[in-house]
C-alpha cells in the first residue's frame, strides 16, 4: 500500500507560480514512475506531467516549458513547479504513483488561477 499527499495548491494571478508536493509513504519499493494529473470541471482526468525513479520526465504539450516535474526519492516526494499561470490551468491536481501498472491516487489540491 502506498498513500499519496498532495499539498500547496491555492488560487494565484494569472502569470504567477504554485508549487504543488507530494508526500509518499508506504511500500515504495515498486513503484517506478509517479506523476501529477488534473481535471478541470466537466472534463476528463489528463496527465500534466510524469518522472521516472531515474529521472526521465514526460509533460502535456499545454505545460511544456512552463512546468517542471522533480522527484527526492529519499524524502519520496514529488514535486510540480508550475510557472506563468494560465487560467486554464485551474483544476484539481492529483498526484499519481505507478506500481507495475497499478496506480494509487492521492486526494488532489485545487489550484486555481484568476484572470
Amino acid at each position: 500500500q502506498v498513500q499519496l499527499v498532495e499539498s500547496g495548491g491555492g488560487l494565484v494571478q494569472a502569470g504567477g507560480s504554485l508549487r504543488l508536493s507530494c508526500a509518499a509513504s508506504g511500500s515504495m519499493f515498486s513503484i517506478n514512475a509517479m506523476g501529477w494529473y488534473r481535471q478541470a470541471p466537466g472534463k476528463q482526468r489528463e496527465l500534466v506531467a510524469a518522472i521516472s525513479r531515474g529521472g526521465s520526465t514526460n509533460y502535456a504539450d499545454s505545460v511544456k516549458g512552463r512546468f517542471t516535474i522533480s522527484r527526492d526519492n529519499a524524502k519520496n516526494t514529488v514535486y510540480l513547479q508550475m510557472n506563468s499561470l494560465k487560467p486554464e490551468d485551474t483544476a484539481v491536481y492529483y498526484c499519481n504513483a505507478d506500481e507495475l501498472g497499478f496506480h494509487y491516487w492521492g486526494q488532489g489540491t485545487q489550484v486555481t488561477v484568476s484572470s
